[in-house]
């Protein structure tokens, strides 16, 4: 079983897509790491010798950002929004999209649940008379 970066490989996958696993790594950059290191696309997981799997670990951790390095610079991204109080900023904070879509209907990825009750607040009793 590989591990790279703190994140074990599946063992059966091909190494080209068994690298896309590692958070910030996506087919494009498991590509080009593997064309650089000469390492076959078509090898799975398991056959990959210790040495490769040290050369591979060694490329992704100087020359790209991955897994807790970029998660973290997201999260500073995003906190430095919300300090200096700019739209996205205040966005994120609310938990609302971000990219200007529409929130009228939809938006229920980042909005949650339905609110349970606020439909029917908003219809009238009606009265007999």
């Amino acid at each position: 079983m590989a591990r790279i970066e703190g994140v074990n490989l599946p063992a059966r996958k091909r190494i080209e897509y068994g690298l896309t696993y590692v958070f910030g790594i996506g087919l494009k950059t498991s590509q080009d790491i593997l064309n650089k290191l000469r390492i076959d696309f078509n090898k799975r997981v398991k056959d990959l010798t210790n040495d490769e799997v040290a050369s591979i670990q060694k490329e992704v951790s100087q020359n790209y950002k991955a897994e807790g390095e970029l998660r973290k610079e997201i999260m500073l991204n995003i906190r430095r929004l919300q300090e200096i109080g700019s739209y996205r900023g205040l966005r994120h904070k609310k938990g609302l999209p971000v990219r200007g879509q529409r929130t009228r209907t939809n938006a229920r990825t980042r909005k949650g649940p339905r609110k349970a009750g606020s439909a029917i607040a908003l219809k009238r009793a009606v009265t007999k008379k």
